[in-house]
């Protein structure tokens, strides 16, 4: 199957996505539409870029619009969960863009927008519900919204979800959900948890997938510089020069980081923004849309972009900083070479991050061609042992690690941990 029309999507979607220039599916859609069509359960793996929300989407209006029935006040039909904002935002308009010229309403709740204001469009119902499990769960706390008539549940992006600690959500959310239902799990990378998550929420799953999980795109061109930390931001300086106009995302492991160097960048003439866990939501769809406009060409940011833009004509993806969450590479380079396009992702890795940078080779089984400076001896196997991870996600991608919300603090494992750290501290 080569075209969209030969998948068994109603007309008027196929129309739709001819008018919008959609010719061929990408290859997790040949694999995953069909099979949602049928009306089994997905799970999903490919890498960012590839598609995956046509994916789930397509099936989702497809469905909707053949067993159509106007949802009732504070109903949904289909819940989407993702775990970041932007994330959220991008789903809705992809979804409106198959939507536009028919009844369905497509409805988003993330935290940082006034929460009354969501209520009043909850009052309506909506036939898909687009959320971050945070603020859906204050909105049922609240009796603003009804759960029991969603028969589509598609969970985003759903790594991310466990490193945030969103799994403790999930348990919240998914007995007010009504039965039977359709559930698509789809991801980026296959940590061990996720096999968990799956036997939990899916039944009898089809597995789909395009490329091995931790695999970057094929299109994005990997380097990396070896230099001292304080030679960074004159090396960044250079790669800005090749290209002042390229749309440039540049990225920091701090939310303080982040806002420094795009300051050091503004006053050397650099026409930068930065979005991370300590601005509005508005400053960041403000400084996302500048940046997609090309009104802004250098983009700073914390982990909690990396998986919520998309935006085909980014050029470099810069790691100013490397991640302590090995995933997290294959999310951020992920921003460039989209749709298709190709694109550049360039590390930087100072003596003090050479570990992590093992860890992410060993993560995508590969070595990232050096483009300067020394390559460090490797001093001890490059393992997948994993640090501590830190959330990038809704309330910003890097600082402090975010304290448990809720039942978070009774994840696995962390209750142990705590008593064997006390007889430690008394030592």
């Amino acid at each position: 199957m080569f075209d969209f029309d030969m998948l068994g999507l109603a007309p008027s979607l196929v129309k739709t996505l001819q008018m919008q220039g959609f010719e061929q599916p990408t290859p997790i859609q040949n694999q995953a539409i069909p099979l949602a069509l049928d009306g089994h359960d997905i799970l999903g793996l490919a890498q960012t870029g590839t598609g995956k929300t046509m994916a789930f989407g397509l099936p989702l209006v497809h469905h909707l619009l053949q067993f159509h029935a106007r949802p009732g006040a504070r109903k949904a039909h289909a819940l989407i969960l993702a775990p970041t904002r932007e994330l959220v935002n991008q789903i809705a308009e992809a979804l409106r863009t198959l939507t536009d010229n028919s009844p369905l309403r497509v409805t988003t709740v993330v935290g940082g927008q006034s929460i009354n204001r969501q209520i009043g469009q909850l009052a309506r119902g909506t036939d898909i519900l687009v959320a971050t499990p945070g603020r859906l769960i204050d909105l049922m706390g609240r009796g603003a919204v009804d759960l029991g008539t969603v028969r589509h549940l598609v969970l985003d992006e759903a790594d991310q979800m466990l490193d945030l600690g969103f799994i403790h959500a999930l348990r919240r959310i998914a007995p007010a959900l009504g039965t039977p239902r359709q559930t698509m799990l789809f991801s980026a990378t296959m940590p061990s948890q996720m096999e968990e998550l799956s036997r939990a929420y899916l039944v009898n799953p089809r597995r789909v997938q395009v490329s091995p999980p931790g695999k970057a795109a094929d299109k994005v061109r990997q380097s990396v510089h070896f230099v001292g930390r304080t030679e960074k931001l004159a090396q960044l300086r250079e790669i800005l020069a090749r290209d002042p106009q390229a749309l440039t995302l540049v990225f920091s492991r701090t939310k303080h980081g982040a806002e420094k160097l795009m300051k050091l960048l503004v006053a050397e003439g650099v026409n930068a923004a930065s979005i991370h866990g300590n601005k509005s939501q508005g400053q960041r769809d403000r400084a996302i849309a500048a940046f997609r406009a090309g009104r802004i060409t250098t983009l700073v940011a914390t982990d909690v972009a990396a998986r919520g833009i998309d935006i085909p004509d980014v050029a470099y993806v810069v790691n100013f900083d490397l991640p302590e969450v090995p995933e997290n590479y294959v999310h951020r380079i992920g921003r460039t070479a989209r749709a298709g396009r190709s694109g550049e992702a360039i590390a930087f890795c100072a003596p003090g991050e050479a570990n992590l940078l093992r860890q992410i080779e060993a993560l995508m089984k590969r070595e990232i061609p050096t483009a300067s400076g020394t390559r460090p001896a490797e001093a001890e196997p490059a393992t997948r042992s994993r640090p501590r991870r830190r959330s990038g996600g809704g309330g910003g991608g890097g600082g402090k690690p975010a304290a448990p919300r809720g039942d978070a603090a009774k994840a696995p494992g962390a209750g142990p941990a705590r008593k064997r750290r006390r007889p430690r501290r008394a030592a």
